[in-house]
């Protein structure tokens, strides 16, 4: 079974409705809104929404290959497609997004540090886009869904690996301090005397919200219950099979446009990339 972007926005056309907590009944604390999230996004591009939850895990196999967990990215590997980082904001203001100890990536890599060895294994790949899906939530409800590749959003790898690599140089270099290894920015070992307490020393890395990065597109705005937008370059969007691309500007109204866009580089803002603006909003 093959799904992609433009597949999972035609299921959300399809399928409208953007309340989670009538969704996912069964993960109906606000603790848990991160994992409907990810649930939804699962079944919008496996077109799961209306089956039953017990049924879903069978599904998600057929289209993922690699499912994640909530300490090593990604989220999901579509099957010979693309990876996928869910990102869960609460609020209807566009604040920054937490990334925790794993830098904005432009793709996913297989020799990354941070990725498991089932995540490198899954496949046989050494590079793949990365989709950022970003979902903003009030009252249990999606109020808006941001999809962004990483190479739209994020500067390449050697951006944040030179800041990282300085820092934890830095920290290893203090003399008389008993270090670890790790894949963090460093670990000291043996604190106190009885050598009992070791200390991580972790990055806590933030982005800010796309609503504020592409903030100078003027298209993106409006005020609509549940609004949709995706950003890729127009070498990705044609990429994708032609019937999946014909299929969706069919469905082009006042509700749908797709409309060619550019954006600032993310390694150099003076130049500007061929994109485009996918956006839904009911």
């Amino acid at each position: 079974m093959e799904t992609n972007l433009l597949k999972a926005i035609r299921n959300i056309i399809a399928n409208p409705s953007n309340d989670l907590l009538s969704q996912y009944r069964s993960l109906n604390r606000m603790n848990s809104m991160g994992e409907a999230l990810e649930f939804y996004v699962k079944d919008i591009f496996c077109d799961s929404l209306k089956e039953d939850n017990s049924d879903k895990g069978k599904i998600y196999s057929e289209y993922f290959s690699y499912l994640g967990n909530q300490n090593n990215p990604p989220d999901i590997i579509i099957k010979n497609g693309d990876a996928i980082e869910v990102k869960k904001h609460i609020g209807a203001r566009a604040s920054g997004l937490a990334l925790n100890s794993s830098y904005p990536k432009d793709y996913l890599y297989a020799d990354s540090p941070m990725i498991t060895t089932a995540c490198r294994g899954c496949e046989n790949w050494e590079k793949k886009d990365l989709l950022y899906v970003i979902g903003s939530i009030v009252d249990s409800k999606i109020k808006s869904l941001w999809f962004v590749y990483g190479d739209c959003y994020a500067a390449s790898r050697e951006i944040y690996e030179k800041i990282k690599d300085a820092i934890s140089d830095g920290v290893n270099s203090l003399p008389d301090i008993e270090f670890g290894e790790t894949n963090e920015l460093g670990r000291v070992n043996k604190v106190d005397p009885l050598g009992i307490t070791d200390l991580r020393i972790r990055g806590m890395w933030a982005i800010k919200h796309p609503n504020k990065v592409f903030d100078y597109i003027s298209e993106i705005s409006n005020e609509a219950d549940f609004k949709v937008n995706a950003i890729m370059l127009s070498s990705k969007y044609n990429s994708f099979p032609e019937s999946d691309r014909k299929e969706l500007e069919s469905l082009i109204s006042h509700n749908l446009i797709i409309n060619d866009i550019k954006i600032k580089s993310p390694n150099n803002p003076a130049k500007y990339l061929n994109a485009k603006l996918i956006r839904f909003s009911k």
